[in-house]
């Protein structure tokens, strides 16, 4: 797997799981738990990764989406 989005706004990182979603990229949130260790203040990034071989189309469509 490959991080394709790193964020630690909690709002954009939903909007970046939908947008793969949508367009049917499998995904994996890393890093979402993290908020019970630090206290909900969004301190530790969130990352979204996909399979090696999403990675392009990922990168892609998220660039079409305006998240990076």
């Amino acid at each position: 797997m490959v991080e394709v989005f790193r964020t630690n706004d909690v709002v954009e990182f939903s909007f970046a799981e939908a947008v793969l979603k949508g367009e049917g990229i499998g995904y994996f949130g890393f890093d979402q738990n993290m908020s019970i260790m630090e206290g909900s203040i969004g301190v530790f990034p969130r990352r979204l990764m996909v399979e090696d071989a999403d990675e392009t189309r990922a990168r892609s469509i998220l660039q079409a989406a305006g998240l990076i």
